[in-house]
């Protein structure tokens, strides 16, 4: 048994011991649901104040709109009756290191993990690779405000969107823990 497999059942029987949130109902109770980073720093029980059963979290890498995304906030609003989302990226994003043409060059190289340093991705592989990578838009991220902005965009553009769900575009700041309005992303959130 892995290290981590082993660390993680423990705390799962710790959890198990003490659970008493078996009664929860499946909807959640304050009625919306975040987009959000997959990166380890963030915390969005923390830093949006919730606790479990209270809200959807949705996470991806760069907490980007993707089709996944959107199916799953459509399934949120219209199976279990959220009423308001958040996107939130953050600061210091590792999408924002590496380009689609890097990811598919990396990928073409081999499958291994790469690393990065002040010049740049590095794959240390031996192969073989897949060119596959090469035809998937990674959503990499130039700028934190823009990507929020175009995400919320998406989302409100996308046909099986109600025009009443307010979209809200925040950055998460990971130095400092606090959320950053994109005004001009709520602004494209309002609802119609």
């Amino acid at each position: 048994m892995s290290k981590i497999l082993n660390e993680v059942l423990l705390a799962n029987r710790d959890y198990v011991a003490g659970f008493d949130k078996g009664g929860l109902a499946m909807p959640p109770a304050r009625q919306f649901a975040i987009l959000t980073c997959m990166d380890a720093r963030l915390d969005p029980a923390k830093y949006a104040g919730l606790s479990e059963g209270d809200a959807h979290v949705i996470r991806n890498a760069g907490g980007r709109a993707s089709d996944d995304a959107i199916r799953s906030l459509v399934i949120s609003y219209k199976l279990l009756g959220t009423r308001e989302w958040f996107v939130i990226h953050h600061t210091d994003c590792g999408m924002e290191t590496f380009t689609n043409e890097i990811m598919g060059d990396l990928l073409a190289s081999s499958l291994e993990t790469a690393s990065v340093d002040a010049s740049g991705w590095h794959d240390h592989g031996a192969g073989p690779g897949s060119t596959d990578g090469k035809f998937i838009n990674w959503l990499t991220i130039k700028n934190q405000a823009e990507s929020v902005l175009e995400d919320v965009r998406r989302i409100k553009g996308h046909p099986l969107v109600p025009s009443n769900i307010p979209v809200y575009g925040y950055v998460y700041d990971v130095k400092t823990g606090g959320l950053i309005e994109i005004p001009e992303a709520s602004a494209a959130g309002r609802a119609g």
